[in-house]
């Protein structure tokens, strides 16, 4: 099967009948039509479907080495810059139509399972490591353009650097057992973005391993036997795209993944009960150069829509001639060249690595992830400062239906735009930024790779700092 369509996404995680709590009750029925997640999947329906726009099939998908069907994009190993700069045309693509909103749409769970088995070879000739099975995983995935998501931080129980449980039921996920059939998994898992709504789910060691249960690389079916996704609270305020623009379409939704001794078929085991490989896989592999590339090209397209937002909200309540607020939007728009000039260096310096493929900078990428979490809060920060009580005037698309519709065009209009226009405007910049869904964004960003202090300690013990430091001794000669 070639890349799918947004009725076979939508078609196949129906027929999942995948285990979901929300609410403390079990979802029943079409998952696609219940409240929390209608929405989202509509949304991630239609990037499916813009692979199947005649327009768009050399941006979208490329030849399958296998078959010659149109694959997604997402999945390819790049070999050249030119495959780099295709692959970033992609992301930015599917990226536009939610406004980068959408932080675990396809592209992100495809590159990181192309960035895994473009590193493969160090599973080689390693204890309790199945390369071949990641390899016939990644075909499989890409043949059949399979949705993914992805589980890798344990509970929030205790949060010391050497921490070890040791209880009789397990809290964090941990292989209990085996047999001929696979691994036996108990335990739970945060936090999974759009769990249970994928036909696959990637669990997967981030590092600092220190019990052999606990690590481990493997992919399940969504509806495995014994797999629970017990949801947060939904953050989609309705249905009304005038009330709520961005949460009633791109609510990803998080969940805690329970595993109730869940079997895993050994083809699925990629590695398991190997401290070293467990602990240094995500940080030797060729995971973030790849993924973070993917993640700044996505938040470029985020930086444009936010100061879209802010740039509507100055002309509709003209307070352009003030300085504070052509500085703020000069803040947004320097952020948005610096993430653009980033990844477009990352491309320019990038090289073949020891598998053969094309890896962008890493250190430029690392510097990306530096700076989008500090300033996307900013970004929030500065829409609240200029639409100030504009964001509070806000009635609902009802109120624009009943009797008292001559009031609120007289009262909340604006020098450029009617008050139903206006109120949309600011409906906008309120779900982005002080909404429940806006909030959530927020922190999402801020945490995206990890605390942003610990991103700052990988940037510095990993940059080559040696030749500067020898200038400045050359100097004091």
């Amino acid at each position: 099967m070639p890349a799918i369509t947004g009725k076979q996404y939508i078609d196949r995680i129906d027929q999942l009948q995948t285990n979901i709590w929300i609410d403390g009750k079990p979802v029943t029925g079409k998952i696609s039509e219940h409240a929390a997640f209608k929405g989202i999947m509509r949304s991630q329906a239609a990037l499916y479907d813009l692979q199947h726009d005649a327009s768009l099939k050399d941006v979208m998908t490329y030849p399958s080495p296998l078959t010659g069907n149109s694959v997604g994009m997402s999945f390819l190993q790049p070999k050249t810059k030119e495959d780099l700069a295709n692959r970033r045309a992609m992301v930015q693509h599917w990226a536009r139509t939610n406004n980068g909103l959408m932080g675990r749409s396809p592209d992100y769970m495809n590159t990181v399972l192309m960035a895994y088995v473009s590193s493969v070879d160090i599973l080689e000739n390693q204890q309790n490591c199945f390369p071949a099975n990641l390899r016939a995983f990644y075909e499989y995935a890409r043949e059949h353009d399979i949705s993914l998501t992805h589980t890798f931080i344990d509970p929030q129980v205790n949060r010391a650097q050497f921490y070890v449980e040791d209880i009789k039921e397990p809290i964090a996920a941990k292989v209990i057992d085996q047999n001929e059939e696979g691994i036996i998994v108990k335990g739970a898992r945060l936090l999974a973005t759009q769990g249970g709504i994928t036909d696959e789910l990637l669990v997967l060691s981030s590092g600092g391993i220190l019990e052999k249960g606990h690590g481990f690389l493997f992919s399940i079916p969504s509806n495995s036997k014994g797999l629970r996704f017990i949801c947060r609270e939904s953050f989609v305020g309705g249905d009304s795209t005038f009330n709520y623009p961005l949460s009633s379409r791109y609510e990803e939704m998080d969940s805690l993944v329970v595993f109730d001794n869940v079997l895993v078929p050994w083809d699925r085991v990629f590695f398991y009960d190997n401290i070293p490989v467990s602990t240094s896989f995500m940080i030797s592999s060729s995971f973030l150069p790849f993924t973070l590339h993917q993640v700044a090209s996505r938040q470029i397209v985020k930086i444009e829509f936010i100061l879209g937002i802010v740039q509507s909200i100055i002309e509709t309540i003209q307070i352009e001639e003030y300085q504070h607020v052509q500085e703020k939007a000069s803040e947004i728009i320097v952020a948005l060249e610096t993430m653009k000039a980033l990844v477009i260096k990352s491309e320019v310096e990038a090289k073949i690595n020891q598998w053969g493929f094309m890896q962008p900078d890493r250190h430029t990428l690392q510097v990306a992830m530096n700076v989008f979490p500090r300033v996307y809060p900013r970004f929030a920060e500065i829409i609240q400062l200029l639409g100030a009580s504009g964001l509070m005037s806000i009635p609902t698309e009802n109120a624009f239906q009943s009797t008292i519709r001559k009031d609120l065009d007289q009262y909340l209009q604006s020098n450029e735009d009617n008050a139903e226009d206006r109120v949309k405007l600011f409906r906008l910049a309120w779900d982005l930024t002080m909404s429940s869904f806006g909030t959530r964004q927020t922190l999402y960003e801020r945490f995206f790779f990890g605390d942003p202090v610990r991103l700052s300690t990988q940037l510095y013990y990993s940059y080559d700092k040696d030749p500067f430091v020898q200038r400045v001794k050359d100097m004091l000669k």
